[in-house]
């Protein structure tokens, strides 16, 4: 699940990254949509809030003037001789209206004045002459009488389309005062006797179109959509010109790290190159686990083995050759010989250790130990003899060699921090040294403690007891062959 993840984040953002200017664009677009249509809901609140509020004014505006009418006007003309007051002044001689009807003429003259606005009031209890006009004509007013009488002191409001057209429909509930409850209880045509101050007598509804505050509203909005239009397209616009600037960049950066990644590549190529050179040449130096450690930083490196074998080799005749030959074709000839000697080390698993002149050095036994460290130095040597012999019959010369072989403990380190070498020390390499430079031309003498590794599988001539420069008399051998 977090590889998927891990994907598609990534499937992301190269998406982004190719296609940036889109993306941004299709955000950009996204969020004006997000704030247009946020404007617009903002707009039909307005023009809500602006319709109720208008209606409610208007709504007070009624009742007020009826109020003043009532106490100012009513209740001064009654105490004039010959003014009456009654719901049918126009047939009566010094006739004024009562408040209800103020009210009622009121709301024709203002739907008079205003042919989009309809005012109306009314209820479920109409006077006979008001039967007719006076009472609940729809649902809405059937509503709105159940509710105001439950709730008097909110309006009751709903939108919704009125005769074709978006409307605004607000009643307030017409409550009654102590001047309204002696006069409708009393009346002679009162279809309700039993009123109380605070009743809900009828409703007062205000129907308002909508069209005039959504015109307005949409004036108001036209300048701040055209302001958002044009800063939209420069947005849009500027955005482009930013990332195609960056895009550019970015091309110019991928460049230079191409080349430089490429440069690098090549460096980081040679460099291998050279450090695979110098691990081969390293290697030709020392043994592989030294070379490994030189490199791991370690210093003063020496280990000392209970147990090697160490073989010396000495070209006979071939100083007498140098005589004869140019100084090339002796490197030549010398390096001929052991080059096919550094072969068998490598093939019987021998340790080259050095040369020195036209003597040869390998050691079994180092630096990883084997068993079979002395059976590997006979093999070695026969090979050795048999290499001398080939390179008599191809160069037409009469060259042997002289070998000497001895067994036991060294100490093997590196010396030295410019042309190091890995190099042996003990009492028995002086004594393989001296196996050899005391030997026979063509053969291959061992010391005793070689002999009692080799005696089972070889066969060995005891060559008698020698005295050895620096250890006095010993019992040599010489390796003559294999046992069958």
């Amino acid at each position: 699940m977090g590889k998927l993840f891990s994907d598609a984040f990534t499937a992301f953002n190269n998406l982004l990254y190719k296609h940036t200017i889109l993306i941004l664009t299709l955000f950009f677009c996204v969020g004006l949509s997000g704030a247009l249509w946020n404007m617009s809901h903002l707009s039909s609140n307005l023009i809500r809030s602006q319709a109720i509020h208008h209606a409610a004014l208007y709504a007070q505006a009624s009742k007020e003037a009826r109020t003043l009418y009532s106490n100012e006007v009513v209740n001064s003309a009654k105490t004039i001789p010959g003014i009456v007051v009654t719901h049918d002044y126009k047939n009566t001689k010094g006739g004024i209206p009562i408040p209800a009807t103020y009210l009622i003429e009121l709301a024709h003259r203002l739907t008079e004045k205003n042919s989009d606005m309809l005012v109306r009031l009314y209820s479920d209890y109409p006077f006979p002459w008001r039967a007719e006009e006076g009472g609940a004509k729809d649902n809405f007013e059937r509503e709105a009488l159940v509710a105001l009488r439950k709730n008097p002191r909110s309006p009751f409001y709903r939108f919704e389309d009125y005769k074709g057209i978006p409307v605004l429909r607000y009643a307030e509930a017409d409550i009654m005062e102590q001047s309204c409850v002696s006069c409708h209880n009393y009346h002679p045509d009162t279809p309700k006797r039993d009123w109380r101050v605070g009743d809900v007598r009828g409703v007062l509804e205000i129907v308002t179109p909508l069209h005039t505050f959504i015109k307005q509203t949409r004036q108001g909005l036209r300048g701040t959509f055209l302001s958002l239009g044009i800063a939209s397209i420069l947005g849009i616009l500027g955005l482009t010109i930013v990332m195609g600037r960056l895009r550019q960049t970015s091309k110019e950066l991928e460049k230079r790290v191409r080349e430089r990644t490429a440069q690098l590549e090549d460096a980081n190529q040679k460099l291998s190159i050279e450090q695979e050179k110098s691990d081969r040449l390293l290697l030709n130096i020392l043994p592989e686990p030294i070379a490994d450690k030189l490199k791991d930083g370690q210093s003063n490196i020496a280990d000392g083995f209970a147990e090697v074998t160490i073989l010396f080799a000495d070209i006979v005749k071939f100083t007498e050759l140098s005589t004869t030959v140019s100084p090339r074709e002796l490197v030549k000839l010398l390096n001929e010989i052991f080059t096919a000697f550094d072969r068998l080390t490598e093939k019987h698993g021998l340790e080259k250790i050095k040369t020195i002149g036209d003597a040869y050095m390998v050691v079994g036994g180092i630096p990883k130990y084997r068993q079979d460290h002395a059976e590997a130095i006979a093999e070695m040597a026969f090979d050795m003899q048999g290499e001398v012999a080939k390179f008599n019959a191809k160069n037409h010369t009469n060259l042997s060699i002289r070998i000497g072989i001895n067994t036991g403990p060294v100490v093997a380190g590196v010396i030295g921090t410019k042309k190091f070498i890995y190099d042996l020390w003990g009492d028995a390499v002086n004594t393989a040294s001296r196996m050899e430079s005391q030997g026979l031309a063509g053969s291959i003498q061992v010391t005793e403690s070689t002999y009692h590794y080799l005696r089972d599988r070889y066969l060995l001539e005891n060559r008698g007891t020698i005295q050895v420069k620096g250890k006095g008399e010993m019992i040599t051998y010489l390796l003559i062959g294999r046992l069958k």
